[in-house]
């Protein structure tokens, strides 16, 4: 099962134990031999879920925008089973549009957020749902929403 994740970045010390532990439970709902977990990697629910994909025995895979810079050298990034550099606009590609290309990579997406419309979490949640996809909607009770939205 490929899973991948989107979610709001900034969550407080509060929010993001109560996410760590929903992840983890969704995480472990799948057998670890048939979990591919792909993420952004971007800071927040993204690298969260690439550290319980990892802990629990699954794959990850990593996709980074055309525009991005090199990827830090982080144990993460050193296991990951790929890393999917998405190419520019101008040659074709997708360029910087993570939403679109994790939907085409995916069996199910795992969406961070308070289902409030606006952002890019409920954008790729969106896009997921046009596509016939299951959207797992993480947000738990007590979760504080980033003052930076």
């Amino acid at each position: 099962m490929r899973v991948g994740i989107t979610g709001y970045q900034g969550l407080s010390d509060l929010t993001e134990l109560l996410v760590r532990g929903e992840l983890w439970r969704l995480v472990t709902g799948y057998g670890p031999y048939e979990l591919v977990g792909v993420t952004a990697l971007r800071p927040g629910p993204e690298t969260w879920f690439a550290q319980a994909v990892r802990e629990h025995g699954g794959k990850v895979e990593i996709i980074v925008p055309a525009g991005a810079g090199p990827l830090p050298d982080t144990e993460l990034v050193r296991e990951a089973t790929a890393v999917h550099r998405l190419a520019p606009v101008s040659a074709g590609g997708l360029g910087d549009d993570l939403g679109r290309a994790l939907v085409g990579m995916v069996d199910e997406l795992i969406a961070v957020w308070d289902g409030t419309p606006g952002g890019e979490p409920a954008e790729i949640a969106a896009l997921t749902r046009k596509a016939g996809l299951w959207v797992h909607e993480v947000w738990p009770t007590g979760s504080e929403r980033p003052s930076t939205l």
